[in-house]
């Protein structure tokens, strides 16, 4: 029994229970590929349920306000695939009548959908013959076939896109595609997989040259920064807040937040005067401060880790992107000024 075979056949009777393997419909496979990028099933599962659950067809999520959109997508992270996800239901609604594209090619025309995306679609829901290569697929071939070639490097994405299209069921694609990422989340783990009980352990080369561990390689990330952040909690007498909107591209796109000051370093409650005011709403008009904590609340991204401090700021009149205090929890918000919200409490 060779590679692909040994596969399929571990899928049927290992594969998890997951109501997007219950179907073909293209809108909801969509649906959980996209919300499980960069996700563990067991935190995407219930954001899958109640997208499915509001948004039942594709045409019920291209005409939702996107911000109804973001609120259900909160702490997912990753905003941009709720705005992907978003515009491309548009563009399938309106320019192609509703009607889901059907290949690879075709696939890769929405927004948010990259190789991985396309192929899993286009083979699960049309048997097209396009392998997929997830980080679940990287770890199996390069541990079996006993490949050192960076993943992330030019030369490994093609590699390994090469050696995985070799090896696809062109007979049961889906099914296939499906079986070897399964068999990377499940048996072939990154750490502590299961090499004794693993059904390819007499031709894995990681294993028989014992460098299970080391493989796959990866070239190392950007240096991560870090990055100051002073959030002003404006709160006037009337039980009102100010609250915006971040329009800019980047982390947090359309989300709300309180006004944000950034400062070259870490901040303790008598320095609130390091921080440059000018254009805030509390530029010109008297108020009092106090720090809400004295330590950061340090919030981890692929690429910045924010340290943060919350000020609370009491001013008589406010007038400007005001909501009544009862209001917050309803607009979309990061999963950071979310977790402060829940924790100040806001008279609630």
């Amino acid at each position: 029994m060779n590679f692909t075979k040994i596969l399929t056949h571990w899928y049927s009777v290992n594969k998890r229970n997951l109501p997007w393997r219950e179907t073909k419909n293209p809108y909801q496979i969509w649906l959980s590929e996209i919300i499980m990028q960069q996700t563990q099933i067991k935190q995407g599962l219930p954001y899958y349920d109640a997208f499915v659950n509001k948004f039942p067809t594709i045409f019920k999520l291209a005409n939702a306000n996107e911000q109804d959109i973001l609120k259900l997508w909160q702490g997912l992270g990753y905003y941009s695939r709720a705005r992907n996800l978003h515009a491309s239901a548009k563009y399938v609604v309106n320019e192609l009548n509703g009607k889901f594209p059907t290949t690879y090619s075709e696939l890769l025309k929405l927004k948010g959908v990259g190789d991985y995306t396309a192929s899993a679609i286009a083979s699960i829901c049309f048997d097209e013959p396009t392998a997929v290569v997830d980080g679940n697929v990287y770890r199996v071939l390069s541990r079996h076939f006993g490949i050192d070639t960076p993943i992330n490097s030019t030369l490994g994405i093609k590699e390994f896109k090469t050696l995985a299209t070799t090896l696809i069921d062109t007979k049961n694609p889906g099914d296939y595609n499906q079986a070897i990422m399964e068999f990377g989340a499940v048996q072939c783990k990154p750490k502590n997989p299961n090499c004794i009980n693993c059904p390819l352990k007499n031709s894995c080369v990681a294993l028989q040259k014992d460098y299970v561990s080391e493989l796959p390689v990866k070239l190392k990330k950007t240096k991560v920064t870090k990055k100051y952040f002073n959030f002003l909690v404006i709160l006037s007498e009337g039980e009102k807040i100010i609250f915006e909107k971040r329009v800019s591209k980047g982390i947090w796109q359309n989300l709300y937040q309180f006004p944000l000051v950034e400062s070259k370093k870490s901040l303790e409650s008598h320095e609130f005067h390091y921080l440059n005011l000018k254009d805030t709403p509390i530029e010109k008009i008297p108020f009092e401060h106090s720090l809400y904590n004295e330590t950061d609340k340090i919030h981890k991204l692929s690429h910045q880790h924010l340290y943060t401090k919350f000020w609370i700021i009491s001013a008589d009149i406010l007038t400007e992107n005001t909501i009544p205090f009862t209001k917050i929890k309803t607009y979309p918000t990061p999963i950071l000024i979310s977790n402060f919200i829940d924790e100040f409490d806001f008279l609630f």
